[in-house]
């Protein structure tokens, strides 16, 4: 093992980027090494960073909105004095001062990457997305190194990097939690027997009305087949609708387990042997790390379209079919879902593709790369 070393990460703002950035953090945490992170208090990271047990040191930043040009002024104004405040911090406070600082690619990274920099600490950076964030591109030429977790934003990076950086494909770290996912703990939470076909559905926090939609209407084509159930994260938004569309048979209702979200993802995606699904970065880094062979339907109106990005890394490997959100009402996607529901050796199939992806050692492979950095 590598010389115990200190590490600052800055992530924020979204599950997208703090999940991965807490995966990398626990696995140095169990390498020995010493992590804190570096964000806003009144964002997500300021709430799932110290219930996870790690040190928190709170930056202020602003974005800007792109409509009212003038509010970069401010935002640049906050960006400069927190960069100075984190320099002076680390350079008055030698027990602070990072080994190596890793941005996860949220505005918040900047004052931490910056400051580095300027003290000549070695950066790092992780991208989960298939189309780069402003802030990771800002920060490319600082960059002694940058993580990827789709093999599509090489050509970018390799544009805007400094001379020394080295590009990396990682994976996208994937927490712990759900690494640990377990199909039978899954199974009996849900009620469901160890012979049910399920079919696990989910459109991101804020769910995802077309596919919710769909899925109400073809619930009862689906549990006409007796081993089928299925279990539906409709979203806070989306409940409620879909709940009021759902006109199953008595016999039928036990069998479509809708709620509003899923909490413990890992164990109800070990559960399923088929997923529907949006394809954000970290919901593609889940089902992948898992093996779990999945449908894929893209949001259409995400930025540079990155989300069908994104379900090609699944897919142009084998593991995963996608579908234009503009078929979910054709009969191609009800065939195809009714298809791999009965068709459990094409599902092995693809479940040995997402294996040899790797998914779920990205967190290990990102933490050598930082470690290797710290050295």
């Amino acid at each position: 093992m590598a010389t115990p070393g200190k590490v600052a990460i800055a992530a924020g703002g979204t599950a997208g980027h703090v999940n991965p950035a807490l995966a990398l953090a626990q696995e140095l945490r169990d390498r020995g090494h010493d992590v804190c992170f570096y964000g806003e208090t009144r964002r997500l990271e300021g709430r799932l960073v110290p219930e996870a047990g790690f040190d928190f040191f709170p930056v202020e930043v602003t974005g800007f909105d792109r409509s009212r040009p003038w509010t970069l002024v401010t935002a640049l104004a906050h960006l400069r004095h927190e960069e100075r405040r984190l320099a002076k911090y680390f350079s008055d406070t030698p027990a602070a001062r990072p080994d190596v600082a890793i941005g996860f690619g949220a505005y918040v990274e900047l004052p931490l990457v910056r400051a580095a920099a300027r003290l000549k600490i070695p950066v790092a950076l992780h991208e989960q997305n298939s189309v780069p964030g402003l802030a990771n591109k800002q920060s490319a030429r600082i960059a002694s190194l940058i993580a990827i977790a789709q093999p599509s934003v090489e050509r970018v990076f390799a544009a805007k990097k400094g001379p020394d950086t080295r590009i990396v494909m990682t994976g996208n770290p994937v927490r712990r939690t759900v690494l640990e996912g377990s199909r039978e703990r899954g199974r009996a939470k849900l009620g469901v027997p160890a012979s049910a076909t399920v079919l696990l559905v989910f459109g991101g926090s804020l769910g995802a009305r077309h596919i919710n939609e769909a899925l109400a209407r073809l619930a009862p084509e689906l549990l006409r087949r007796e081993e089928v159930w299925v279990v539906h994260a409709a979203g806070e938004d989306g409940y409620e609708a879909t709940r009021a569309a759902l006109k199953l048979p008595e016999d039928q209702r036990a069998r479509y387990l809708l709620s509003p979200y899923i909490e413990d993802m890992g164990d109800m995606l070990a559960a399923a042997d088929l997923v529907l699904s949006r394809s954000g970065a970290s919901s593609v880094a889940e089902i992948a790390a898992l093996a779990v062979p999945s449908i894929l339907v893209p949001y259409p109106l995400a930025t540079e379209d990155h989300q069908t990005t994104n379900a090609r890394f699944l897919t142009d490997a084998g593991a995963a079919v996608l579908v234009p959100d503009d078929e979910l009402d054709s009969a191609r996607f009800s065939d195809e879902l009714l298809r791999l529901l009965g068709d459990a050796s094409a599902r092995q199939r693809m479940a040995a593709c997402a294996r040899g992806l790797g998914q779920a050692e990205a967190a290990a492979r990102l933490a050598d790369e930082v470690e290797a950095l710290c050295a």
